[in-house]
């Protein structure tokens, strides 16, 4: 079987995933709850729809990984101010600072993935994967916005 890229990514992406959820136990925290709160650290005011979507789950599935998250007092819902039926999302400063701690985490393992890379080729991955995911997200512009 030869491999191809499609099949690779995956494969990489599911063995991250792996790395991070062992790490995130550590904290008290499940893989897919880290994803979440990088999702809302990245993007704050963030909404269910959105995160769904970018975690590729149904919003209902979302809707109980926040509820779990708000009970831990890592991320707080807030009125969105254009639309009654939505929530924005915010880390707490108990989420952030979690985040914090994970931080080393994250960094090491993914020191560990470019592990006997140098610079350049490191430099060259992350400009492979990105021209890929350009070519592929034109795609993504005819699916339907369910946020």
């Amino acid at each position: 079987m030869r491999v191809n890229v499609a099949f690779l990514s995956s494969d990489v992406g599911r063995l991250f995933r792996k790395r991070f959820g062992v790490a995130a136990r550590q904290f008290g925290v499940t893989g897919p709850q880290w994803r979440m709160m990088a999702a809302i650290q990245r993007e704050p005011g963030t909404n269910q729809g959105a995160l769904a979507n970018w975690l590729e789950v149904e919003p209902i599935t979302a809707g109980r990984m926040i509820d779990r998250l708000e009970k831990l007092e890592l991320v707080e819902r807030c009125d969105d101010p254009t639309d009654r039926r939505r929530w924005r999302l915010y880390l707490t400063a108990k989420g952030d600072d979690l985040m914090q701690r994970m931080s080393s985490c994250a960094q090491t393992t993914l020191a560990d993935a470019v592990s006997g890379f140098s610079d350049a080729e490191h430099a060259q991955l992350l400009a492979l994967l990105d021209r890929v995911r350009t070519n592929l997200s034109d795609e993504l512009s005819l699916e339907p916005d369910n946020g």
